[in-house]
């Protein structure tokens, strides 16, 4: 019966000196016939001697010069003064996590949003210092509701003031309750866009 120590190859610890006498002299018989035939089974394969053959050499004429200019085809030419990264097959490449522009100057424009305050006033004369700068303003009169009086008298002040300047006030909405003001060197385009107030200012 056989154990788990045969069932793996190996011999078994546990058994009598006499059986390992025994068994190796049948085994002696076993591992002669089945050297046998192996060298029987060896002998149904026919055994070639691989002889290495000297190289050859190719001569150049003898290579089509098609794949020679389709490889050189594929590469992409480094651009001069190119600054940037190369992969590593020598082509050149943006690598966008890299950042490499300089920072700018702050921005001399500013495009500002005015609104009335607690006292339902709009600061007229900081808004004209603005707009001389070249800064956009954009008046909010939306939150002084029920009050169409005051409301007219804002956008003539307001009217007033950019006629001192040289500029004009265009509405962004129906109601004339959003005006924008561009800059002293702004331009705005009429062609395409509808602005402007209403025909009684």
């Amino acid at each position: 019966m056989a154990n788990l120590w045969q069932f793996f190859g190996l011999p078994d610890p546990e058994g009598s000196v006499s059986s390992k006498k025994k068994g190796r002299s049948s085994s002696n018989r076993t591992k002669a016939t089945n050297l046998q035939d192996d060298v029987s089974q060896q002998t149904l394969i026919p055994i070639v001697d691989s002889i290495p053959e000297t190289p050859t050499l190719i001569e150049a004429s003898s290579i089509p010069k098609q794949t020679i200019t389709q490889a050189k085809s594929s590469l992409v030419a480094i651009p001069a003064g190119w600054k940037g990264p190369v992969s590593a097959d020598g082509e050149p490449f943006h690598d966008l996590g890299v950042i490499t522009s300089p920072r700018r100057s702050f921005p001399s424009r500013a495009l500002r949003y005015v609104a009335p305050d607690e006292k339902k006033r709009i600061p007229t004369r900081g808004i004209g210092q603005r707009i001389s700068t070249g800064d956009t303003v954009i008046v909010d009169l939306r939150s002084l509701v029920h009050m169409d009086a005051h409301q007219n008298a804002c956008r003539r002040e307001l009217k007033m003031m950019c006629e001192e300047i040289g500029v004009e006030v265009f509405s962004l909405d129906a109601e004339d309750k959003l005006l924008m003001i561009p800059g002293s060197d702004v331009v705005v385009d009429r062609g395409s866009n509808h602005l402007g107030l209403n025909p009684l200012m």
